[in-house]
């Protein structure tokens, strides 16, 4: 029986914990930001050249930000979340975006002012310093991320495309910081400003390094995982199982995904997210897609023995995050493999609710598996079918409030398409269920 006491309420703190850390974070180094621009080791040319270095000391340190959120590091990432943390790196991609735009222009602009010659002829001018031209390449490559992060340019891309453009990212963070060395007058005041700014970028290609490259290194390296079965779950969807030695050891949770590569039958470079669509049990884990790209297109034809390279397990969608007693989970089209999988996790007690959305009861994806889950535990489930009209709104806040009349006092899991996570997150505000009641991973690209 379920204690009257929620077991996991503490853990919400760590979720505020990681919270408070990253606007600490953020609030501590700006403010040294901003002593360093006051206390620059030379004064500027004029003004334009002083305005341009203010927005070049700012970039690098939203660069150095950036590079810790697609650092995927473990303590933000399985407290805050994916989903989250994925807002995060989109407004700071914006900063860098126009930090890029501002400062080479207030740079240009202030040494054409001092050499007495036009902006665009300062350009090649300037470009002659090998530091400057890898400053400006640096540039422009920001500028291919950000044109293909536009909605309309990413909507004609495929996911795989779209992560292979954003492999540049690496590319310029080499130029980025050959530039800083030779450029970077404004942290170079005193050695303590030095030791700061390249302890900060240390960190922060440090986090890079050791959560991306060497610890999934080391994991593969121990638990040596193989596909073991490929299963179609319907026409257009697929399971794979994986097995592998030691398995108990990632500590994976239901409701997390990895990020899943298949070197040998497909390249190394094509990456996906893909949730765990059942509940760990030690000796397998199990990923199930839908043929969406075409690296999830082609999992069907994935033989048995194939090596799988995962980094992982990571995610917020998890019981660890629970702050009441009952529980309503809400899927989306293929989103329900994480839900899916929570419904077998222990620790998710008391009544839940399961409202399943797709287009068709054909595309309900494990919709047996479900019904059984279900069953066992006493849950309810409603598959929501049908298109969506202005007179059928399956999420709006009376069809909500119809389906489950104490949603307010229930911990809402979210999985599911971008839109349809926004449209329930509007409901759920006009429901007034609290923030910290909503749990939610929607899909969204991500570096």
């Amino acid at each position: 029986m379920y204690t009257a006491t929620p077991p996991q309420v503490r853990r919400t703190g760590q979720s505020r914990a990681a919270y408070l850390m990253l606007w600490t974070f953020l609030l501590v180094n700006l403010i040294i930001v901003e002593l360093m621009f006051a206390n620059p080791s030379r004064p500027a040319y004029n003004t334009l050249t002083s305005v341009g270095r203010f927005f070049g000391l700012h970039l690098g340190f939203v660069m150095a930000l950036q590079l810790m959120l697609i650092g995927r590091i473990p303590f933000l990432e399985r407290r805050i979340g994916m989903d989250k943390l994925t807002n995060w790196h989109r407004w700071t991609g914006f900063a860098i975006f126009w930090l890029v735009v501002l400062h080479p222009t207030f740079v240009l602009l202030g040494y054409s002012q001092l050499e007495q010659i036009s902006f665009f002829a300062e350009i090649p001018n300037l470009a002659k310093q090998m530091p400057v031209l890898l400053g400006m390449i640096a540039a422009g490559l920001v500028g291919v991320m950000a044109f293909t992060s536009v909605r309309m340019a990413r909507r004609r891309m495929s996911y795989e495309a779209w992560h292979a453009t954003h492999m540049v990212v690496y590319v310029m963070i080499v130029l980025s910081v050959i530039h800083q060395v030779y450029e970077g007058s404004a942290f170079a005041s005193s050695t303590l400003t030095k030791a700061y700014w390249w302890g900060l970028w240390a960190f922060a290609i440090g986090s890079l390094l050791v959560n991306r490259l060497f610890v999934p290194l080391v994991r593969n390296a121990r638990h040596r995982l193989r596909v073991v079965a490929v299963v179609p779950e319907t026409d257009q969807a697929v399971s794979v199982y994986v097995g592998g030695d030691r398995l108990d050891r990632l500590r994976a949770r239901p409701g997390q995904f990895f990020w899943w590569r298949f070197p040998g039958h497909n390249s190394w470079w094509q990456v996906n997210p893909w949730s765990l669509s059942a509940a760990p049990d030690g000796r397998t884990l199990r990923l199930t897609a839908k043929a969406i790209g075409s690296t999830s297109a082609g999992l069907r034809q994935l033989p048995v023995g194939t090596r799988v390279y995962v980094e992982g397990p990571y995610g917020a969608l998890t019981t660890a995050g629970r702050t009441r007693e009952n529980t309503l989970l809400i899927a989306g089209g293929i989103g329900i493999t994480p839900i899916r999988a929570l419904l077998e996790d222990p620790e998710l007690t008391g009544d839940v609710v399961v409202l399943y959305r797709a287009r068709t009861p054909a595309d309900a994806v494990l919709i047996g598996e479900l019904r059984n889950l279900v069953q066992d535990r006493g849950a309810r489930l409603h598959l929501l079918t049908g298109r969506t009209t202005d007179g059928s709104q399956p999420f709006s806040p009376e069809s909500l409030r119809g389906l489950v009349p104490d949603i307010a006092d229930r911990d809402v899991y979210l999985c599911g398409p971008a839109a349809m996570a926004t449209t329930v997150q509007r409901s759920l505000r006009a429901l007034r269920v609290p923030t910290r009641q909503r749990h939610i991973e929607a899909f969204r690209l991500g570096a």
